[in-house]
């Protein structure tokens, strides 16, 4: 497997998974993901896209389609076990001249289909939207209000959570964010009754958790470490912590669900406040 380029951790960064990418393929990628930006990793089989998947949180899937083989069906079937993360077919052609290769990605339950020769920064801005991370901020967007985040601060913080798709992330980074220090930052995050940062940093890996446990690609441990837990116990307390639910109820409890139940039952308190 090829070593990933690097990628910030800012909201606009894109995780890109890309199988069977000849060298133009790879060129373009490069020019539409460019480092500190995205992450690209090549990998050359089913089997090394799947370690991939269950390794990190991708936010896409790219499929070089301009010389398929067997090998990139196989690659191709699995979108339907990742529905959750976006499978695209990287194609010479307009999406008006399909062959039979790119009706089968369709067939597969493709997202789009990204034409080679497009300008640059049309391939990013066809990927960006349909991410995972994209998508799942944009299903979040208003879901402040049902925590009680009402001020101009609360709102941002919970937009620069929300942009990460559940990724871990430090209170440290999003004081940087802000311009104000960790303490501050955390006080008055959670002045008026509102949850503190920390518990709510926990509630949005927790719902990203619960999307993920849904696709059939994923076991609670795939979705324990792809989201940075240190093992699917840790997940599992957390979840019983946070929203009172064992992991094993992720997989049938809608992100609003579990956010009704985190509020109605108190649970946005924690006695590490004070510290976070």
């Amino acid at each position: 497997m090829t070593a990933p380029t690097g990628g910030d951790a800012g909201g606009t960064s894109v995780s890109v998974v890309a199988f069977g990418v000849r060298e133009r393929g790879r060129e373009l990628l490069k020019r539409a993901f460019p480092r500190r930006r995205g992450k690209v990793t090549l990998v050359r089989s089913r089997a090394e896209l799947l370690d991939a998947l269950k390794e990190s949180l991708a936010d896409a899937v790219i499929v070089d389609l301009v010389q398929a083989g067997d090998e990139h069906w196989k690659v191709a079937s699995l979108a339907r076990d990742f529905p959750s993360i976006p499978f695209l077919a990287l194609t010479p052609l307009r999406p008006a001249e399909l062959t039979p290769a790119t009706r089968a990605c369709l067939e597969c339950e493709f997202a789009d289909l990204i034409v080679e020769g497009a300008e640059d920064g049309l391939h990013r801005d066809l990927v960006l939207p349909v991410s995972f991370s994209s998508r799942f901020a944009a299903a979040l967007s208003g879901a402040h209000q049902t925590l009680g985040l009402t001020t101009e601060l609360q709102r941002a913080v919970w937009g620069l959570i929300v942009a990460q798709g559940g990724r871990p992330v430090r209170t440290e980074s999003l004081a940087s964010s802000v311009q104000l220090t960790r303490e501050h930052l955390s006080r008055r995050f959670s002045m008026d009754g509102a949850p503190n940062l920390k518990r709510v940093i926990d509630l949005v890996r927790l719902l990203a958790a619960a999307e993920l446990a849904k696709n059939p690609g994923y076991d609670l441990p795939d979705v324990a470490r792809v989201l940075g837990f240190a093992s699917a116990t840790h997940l599992s307390t957390s979840s019983s912590r946070v929203i009172g639910v064992k992991s094993s109820s992720l997989t049938r409890l809608r992100p609003m669900e579990l956010m009704d139940r985190f509020v109605k039952q108190g649970r946005g308190r924690s006695r590490r406040a004070a510290r976070d």
